[in-house]
């Protein structure tokens, strides 16, 4: 008998897999504790705005579209996610100014994560 670790949708699944002749078996399948995800950025810096763009959907930053200290109106486009295999605009909630961008692009976001800040 072999045993093996798989993981399938980031769970972990111990299998034990039973040798007979040419053709292995599974015997048995029970879930192990799922890895440690990787820890989160720091919180933003002291002059973090106070308004947070959060990510809408769980997904990957594709293009950071602000930058610090440029002005946006409501509706404009801060960070790009990928969900789904889609291209999803994160936009600016109201006028402003960015104070902070708190990803970088590549990053794995989960859904309302604060993407960026604002004041």
């Amino acid at each position: 008998m072999k045993s093996y670790t798989i993981t399938v949708n980031g769970t972990a699944y111990e299998v034990t897999v039973e040798e007979t002749g040419s053709v292995s078996a599974p015997v048995a399948a029970a879930p192990k504790a799922a890895p440690k995800a990787a820890p989160k950025a720091a919180a933003p810096a002291a002059g973090a705005g106070a308004v947070k763009v959060s990510a809408s959907v769980p997904g990957k930053v594709v293009k950071i579209a602000a930058s610090v200290g440029q002005a946006v109106k409501a509706g404009d486009n801060v960070v790009i996610l990928e969900s789904m295999k889609m291209e999803i605009p994160v936009v600016a909630p109201q006028d402003g100014t960015i104070a902070s961008i708190d990803v970088a692009e590549g990053a794995s976001v989960e859904n309302g994560d604060t993407l960026a800040t604002m004041n």
